[in-house]
């Protein structure tokens, strides 16, 4: 009786270790917001890219000047901890406005026409999402750069391969 009771005790602690393990992958969008800061948007299934764009956030605060705004970058991620269903990589839309940094992701769409594309997929859902948040007339190339070089950097140092679309 003891014995049948310790090795239900044993097996049940190590089902719970190996679920606790894997991390978990939601069905829902994730929109995360740190007022002042950033506002990040990720599509169903893409949670686990929260880490590599809180890294950018993260280099772009170590960015002394203000970013006031800047052009919308869109790239290809290709991390090996975030797969969405199946695909290899994800698209991610990084852009500033008012000192706020805008992080979209999603999965990249089947190109089923000849007018598809990844960059269209990403760039229309970052529209809708930045629809809200026009730029301001003085938008400053420079600190769009500095966002850019931030993604690059966040990149380099979390070992994960980035491909910019060409706009």
């Amino acid at each position: 009786m003891g014995e049948s009771l310790l090795l239900i005790t044993i097996i049940t602690l190590v089902v719970l270790t190996i679920r606790r393990a894997r991390p978990v992958i939601l069905d829902n969008p994730v929109v995360i917001n740190r007022p002042g800061k950033y506002h990040i948007t990720l599509a169903p299934q893409l949670n686990g890219a929260q880490t590599f764009i809180e890294k950018i956030a993260k280099k772009i605060g170590e960015i002394p000047q203000s970013l006031q705004g800047g052009g919308i970058y869109y790239f290809c991620v290709y991390d090996q901890k975030v797969f969405p269903a199946g695909e290899k990589f994800y698209l991610l839309a990084v852009a500033s406005r008012d000192g706020m940094l805008y992080f979209q992701a999603i999965k990249p769409q089947p190109l089923l026409h000849e007018n598809d594309s990844h960059l269209k997929t990403v760039s229309e859902f970052s529209a809708a999402v930045l629809a809200q948040h026009p730029p301001a007339a003085g938008d400053d190339v420079q600190n769009g750069r500095s966002l850019h070089d931030a993604v690059l950097a966040a990149a380099q140092a979390m070992h994960i391969r980035v491909e910019e679309l060409p706009a």
